[in-house]
């Protein structure tokens, strides 16, 4: 899973519990000894154990894990009990169940369309782009993992993936293909991607089948000047479809991400088009699961 930084946990816990509990301090339970457990009230897939495990330790308090990030869980199922004192308990109370709430809520829809993508094309993955709430990426990759997901991009200093913005100062799309032979070195030990519409992935395929066909004639002097991958934005499942076939009689090795509008409801239609990923921002919207605790006195 994600590596989080004892300041990072700090910051998560600084965030509801800048101080102390002044609840249990002014009636005076600070010290009473009890436990606390975690339940669903909502069938969910389980995200944010570890994150929560460490915040509760953290402030003291002793965990005992029944579940594991990436379970099912059931309504009414329970999944983690805290032990502690009141002032502990009420610390950790708040800042592991908002963990528990929204990550477990990203697991379980993105779970729901790995499961559907998974069910028609088991080759396709569902990918989560960038578009995530700014500060707390690491926790929203932690959930997209839980729910068998992989990040898309984790940031700039990753894959190298060419949008017409680029292409905008770069002097256009025929500019980039042209100067694909220098550009390509300097991907060595990165893929290269270009977000295209369907006639330029043509394009692109058809220059990766050149380079191919160069390289085999040659003994080793002609370098590889092709693009690793597509990204097809916003095409209707018919045209993805059709553009897939395409792109595959031309170049079978070429990877092919869909991208745009992708969503629980349309991605195993998408995935049956014979791509090899889907590139999603969906799971970020999902509503929080409905979790709650119960408290009680040690005996």
């Amino acid at each position: 899973m994600v590596t989080l930084s004892d300041e990072r946990i700090d910051r998560i816990i600084a965030e509801d519990v800048p101080y102390l509990d002044l609840t249990s301090h002014v009636l005076g339970i600070g010290d009473e000894f009890g436990e606390m457990e975690y339940f669903t009230r909502e069938t969910c897939v389980l995200a944010g154990v570890e994150v929560a495990e460490r915040i509760a330790a953290k402030l003291g308090c002793e965990v005992a894990k029944e579940a594991c990030s990436g379970d099912r869980l059931e309504a009414g199922q329970s999944f983690m009990t805290v032990r502690g004192s009141a002032a502990q308990l009420h610390q950790a109370w708040k800042v592991c169940l908002n963990v528990f709430d929204h990550l477990s809520a990203v697991a379980t829809k993105t779970r729901a369309m790995v499961d559907a993508v998974h069910g028609v094309n088991p080759a396709c993955e569902v990918l989560t782009t960038r578009k995530s709430m700014p500060g707390v990426k690491d926790l929203l990759i932690e959930a997209v993992v839980a729910g068998g997901a992989y990040p898309h991009r984790l940031g700039l200093s990753e894959t190298v993936l060419v949008f017409d913005h680029h292409l905008t100062f770069f002097g256009g799309f025929d500019a980039f293909v042209e100067q694909l032979p220098s550009i390509r070195p300097r991907c060595v030990e990165k893929k290269l991607f270009v977000e295209v519409d369907a006639q330029r992935a043509i394009a692109l395929a058809r220059v990766n089948a050149e380079s191919a066909r160069a390289c085999a004639k040659s003994e080793g002097a002609i370098p590889w000047t092709g693009v690793d991958g597509v990204q097809v934005d916003k095409l209707s499942v018919q045209e993805l479809s059709e553009l897939v076939k395409e792109l595959r009689s031309i170049d079978p090795r070429l990877t092919i991400i869909g991208a745009g509008g992708i969503n629980p409801g349309n991605a195993a239609d998408y995935a049956a088009t014979g791509v090899d990923g889907l590139a999603t921002t969906a799971p970020y919207t999902a509503k929080p699961i409905d979790m709650s605790v119960r408290m009680r006195m040690a005996e």
